[in-house]
């Protein structure tokens, strides 16, 4: 909760008028407490994952020409009822738990001083303090989720989200309960090392979950504007991924691919894209869908 009853003694305390958006946030936030402004975040989850896909998803259901050339596996076909029981299935989980989970771990974001107030960040400061959050949350989940490949962490927990061969976007946090949990670990580890304000974190969740959404839409479209981001993976990546399974030891990274490469866990994906060009270059008209499982 602001600490301020009129704009006059915000902007006598900082020295300075007041912006546009400082304004918003004054008139939106002073009578909320700091925890009322945290449990947006649930909110913005709940939005975020019951719209985005919707777009790709109703196209899909209308079997429209228009997008179905830009489908990765566009052999397979999932139904109608298929499609909105992995929606209910994901918000069963929100419910049961990503909401209690967001509720009680107000104090961690107190602890780590993700701030309300006033001055809100600059745009230039918002941008390099979601790259850290980015690139951190990559760095980790690359490791856990190298982790969940491996026999124990697949058949106990991982399965789950590779029940979807072929993503939609809807199957982004379709997952077992515990790596729902466990893969929140790298989501807060950016924020609690750079701490930032909540409109801040606030746009974090929201771009890390509609990446997500991309990555898992099952569609590789040629405009989409994260084509041009410096090693970012992508629908067609991730898809890769999904593909081959819980054999797969490709294509880990959650948004960049500067770690498989490091790692030398993108060689099944790199040797797939080399197979399918020659096979274009050769003529042959049956290239859709064909996926090597070589690694």
């Amino acid at each position: 909760m602001l600490p301020y009853q009129t704009l006059q003694e915000a902007e006598l305390e900082l020295g300075r008028e007041l912006s546009y958006a400082e304004k918003l946030w004054f008139d939106y936030s002073r009578d909320k407490s700091d925890y009322y402004l945290y449990c947006h975040t649930i909110l913005f989850l709940f939005v975020i994952f019951s719209i985005v896909p919707l777009p790709v998803v109703f196209m899909e259901i209308k079997k429209a020409h228009t997008i179905l050339k830009y489908k990765i596996q566009p052999k397979v076909k999932i139904s109608t009822q298929g499609i909105f029981k992995c929606y209910k299935d994901v918000m069963i989980t929100f419910c049961l738990v990503v909401g209690p989970l967001q509720l009680v771990s107000y104090p961690s974001v107190q602890m780590v001083g993700i701030r309300t107030g006033l001055p809100l960040p600059s745009g230039w400061e918002m941008v390099m303090q979601l790259l850290v959050y980015f690139l951190v949350e990559d760095y980790t989940n690359y490791w856990i989720h190298r982790w969940l490949h491996c026999k124990w962490g697949y058949d106990k927990i991982h399965s789950v989200h590779h029940e979807y061969a072929a993503p939609i976007g809807f199957a982004a946090p379709y997952a077992h309960w515990a790596e729902v949990l466990i893969l929140g670990i790298p989501s807060f580890l950016g924020p609690a090392m750079v701490p930032g304000h909540m409109i801040t974190f606030w746009s974090w969740i929201i771009l890390r979950q509609m990446e997500a959404i991309e990555t898992h839409s099952g569609y590789d479209f040629p405009w989409t504007p994260t084509k041009y981001i410096p090693f970012y993976g992508g629908a067609e990546y991730h898809d890769y991924h999904h593909y081959v399974g819980g054999q797969s030891q490709s294509n880990f990274a959650s948004v960049f691919t500067y770690c498989d490469y490091i790692y030398g866990t993108d060689k099944g994906y790199r040797y797939q894209k080399h197979y399918l060009e020659k096979l274009r270059e050769a003529g042959s008209g049956d290239v859709d869908g064909i996926n090597s499982k070589s690694e």
